[in-house]
């Protein structure tokens, strides 16, 4: 009898006489406490483990958080000598009453079970009950993005009885403000977590009536050095790289062209990136309108060459059409003669300026040929000989039109403007 005594299953023992004090059997436990009375109390409180995501496509945010509930409940009330709680796993949960919360505007959300079911169950004598878990969820979120990417964001977790009405279930924060932790090695990669605070208020449904309801707020503001980096910095570059064309030489037509319309191409692949991970909402963002602003500097730094080499080639027309009514320019002092076939551009006229009557072939033996006069002035020849570097800034400076140097300040003072304008409005 005494090895009988010695290998007794103590668990099981107790198991007994845990259910037998706690009454479970004993009593209807589908019913509230109280039910019939007053509404029962319960508080809440909650600590947030981690934010996990905020998805701006879904738009929504990922929370994992530990949620507890203190209520009292008479029917489990025990005699106890020395005032001890007793802590249980989730295995007794189902057989006793307990508060049905869930989260309003939840889309996926669960209660962790590695390596057991996260559920905890603490009893006290005089039937007062602390019920804990641990669950993620992730829930909506309603974002406004008319300031992206220079924005704040509010979201908020609502919890909130399903059955029971503020006549029989009285959620309530059991702190107040104080009734919300937080993790402080809480981080986000996009966002910087602001602050995070509690309301309640009462949600009234046409069909139920009148519930409680929780809410656990917090705001994050975005970080904006990631978008210089992405975004504005790329396009701006692409913008003053568009500018370059008012340097070139207005007859250099494939470097213009192709210039303009790769920085075009540029800007329609940054626009486009940036709205491919953003959700299609139907009003206009704040990057929206940096990016289609930049689009237009460049694409207008396009339109301006092609005005440039339409006046040019008007122009040219009608100086062709002068000098064939016009052939000779007797009478001209101080002149010398150089002959040039129909076709010429001003960097010929410039190479062959020199050039006297003397060593032109006569223009009787050129019938196809027109005599071209250019008058010099009288300059010495130690002034007709400068440097290459004073020839070569004559010829940009004739090969440039009047609208490439009007472009050469008004599109860099006009997009400094704008610069000024945006961030001071979205800043």
């Amino acid at each position: 009898s005494h090895i009988l005594k010695r290998n007794r299953d103590l668990t099981k023992a107790w198991k007994g006489k845990t259910e037998q004090l706690l009454r479970v059997n004993e009593h209807d436990f589908t019913m509230r406490p109280a039910f019939g009375g007053p509404a029962i109390p319960v508080g809440v409180d909650v600590q947030v483990e981690s934010l996990d995501s905020i998805s701006e496509v879904d738009m929504d945010f990922t929370m994992t958080l530990y949620l507890r509930h203190y209520w009292k409940d008479e029917r489990l009330s025990f005699p106890s000598t020395n005032n001890k709680s007793m802590t249980f796993d989730g295995r007794l949960v189902k057989k006793i009453w307990v508060p049905d919360v869930f989260f309003v505007h939840s889309k996926r959300s669960f209660i962790h079970d590695t390596t057991t079911d996260n559920i905890m169950l603490r009893v006290f004598p005089d039937g007062h009950v602390l019920y804990s878990m641990r669950v993620t969820v992730t829930a909506m979120c309603n974002m406004d993005f008319s300031h992206f990417p220079l924005d704040s964001q509010t979201c908020s977790l609502e919890l909130e009885s399903y059955a029971y009405t503020d006549e029989d279930l009285m959620l309530y924060w059991k702190n107040g403000n104080e009734s919300l932790k937080t993790d402080e090695k809480i981080s986000l990669s996009q966002f910087l977590i602001q602050k995070f605070h509690t309301t309640s208020r009462l949600a009234f449904y046409s069909s139920t009536g009148w519930y409680n309801r929780l809410y656990i707020n917090f705001t994050l503001r975005r970080h904006i050095f990631f978008f210089l980096l992405q975004t504005y910095f790329p396009a701006t570059l692409m913008v003053m790289l568009s500018w370059v064309s008012f340097w070139i030489d207005r007859r250099a037509v494939p470097a213009r062209v192709s210039l303009g319309i790769t920085t075009v191409l540029t800007m329609s692949t940054i626009i486009t990136g940036v709205n491919a991970s953003m959700p299609r909402v139907s009003y206009i963002k704040a990057v929206d309108i940096y990016l289609w602003v930049s689009f237009v500097f460049v694409f207008l730094s396009v339109l301006e060459y092609a005005a440039v080499n339409y006046l040019t080639t008007v122009q040219e027309r009608k100086e062709r059409k002068l000098r064939e009514r016009f052939p000779c320019s007797c009478g001209i002092p101080h002149s010398k003669t150089m002959m040039l076939d129909g076709n010429y551009s001003e960097s010929d006229a410039n190479s062959l300026a020199g050039y006297t009557r003397n060593q032109m072939v006569p223009e009787e033996e050129k019938p196809e040929k027109m005599v071209v006069h250019l008058a010099m002035s009288n300059e010495s020849n130690s002034s007709r000989k400068r440097g290459l570097k004073g020839h070569v800034g004559l010829r940009i400076i004739q090969n440039t039109h009047a609208i490439d140097k009007y472009s050469r300040l008004i599109f860099p003072g006009t997009y400094i403007f704008f610069n000024l304008i945006y961030w001071s409005v979205f800043s």
